[in-house]
């Protein structure tokens, strides 16, 4: 023996082109399957994001609103009461509005996060098995 060995295939199957198509088409549709399912989650994520903020705006809203019958009752008070009782109006008032500026800010906040609504994750996994894809082509 000179020290040569003969080649041998790792696998002893031949699959058919028609086979090889098919198994390509298959592996195809369940990783577009996946991406799917992946971009559903990443949105219904996003989703969440857009739902907690509208509902902080909404809370803004809620307490603004109570804010003008606050006011409303500062106006009322401080036409027949003495300084001290509007006066005392007026604060809750002014913390009122504080609150709901914070709430809006919060709200604003939980929408920009969530901001643009498109499955970033899923975009650069698809490009990855696109990139994959054609490298495999081409070899």
């Amino acid at each position: 023996m000179t020290g040569a060995t003969e080649y041998r295939p790792v696998h002893d199957e031949h699959h058919s082109v028609g086979e090889l198509v098919g198994q390509a088409t298959e592996q195809l549709s369940q990783l577009v399957r996946q991406e799917v399912a992946l971009a559903k989650a990443e949105l219904a994520a996003k989703g969440k994001r857009v739902g907690r903020g509208g509902g902080l705006l909404g809370a803004a809203g809620a307490v603004a609103y109570v804010g003008l019958f606050a006011l409303a009752g500062t106006a009322v008070a401080a036409l027949s009461l003495a300084l001290p009782v509007w006066a005392s109006a007026l604060i809750v008032t002014a913390v009122l509005f504080a609150v709901a500026g914070l709430l809006a800010l919060a709200g604003r906040a939980q929408l920009r996060r969530a901001a643009p609504p498109t499955p970033e994750q899923t975009i650069g996994s698809v490009k990855a098995d696109v990139d994959e894809i054609r490298e495999r082509a081409h070899r």
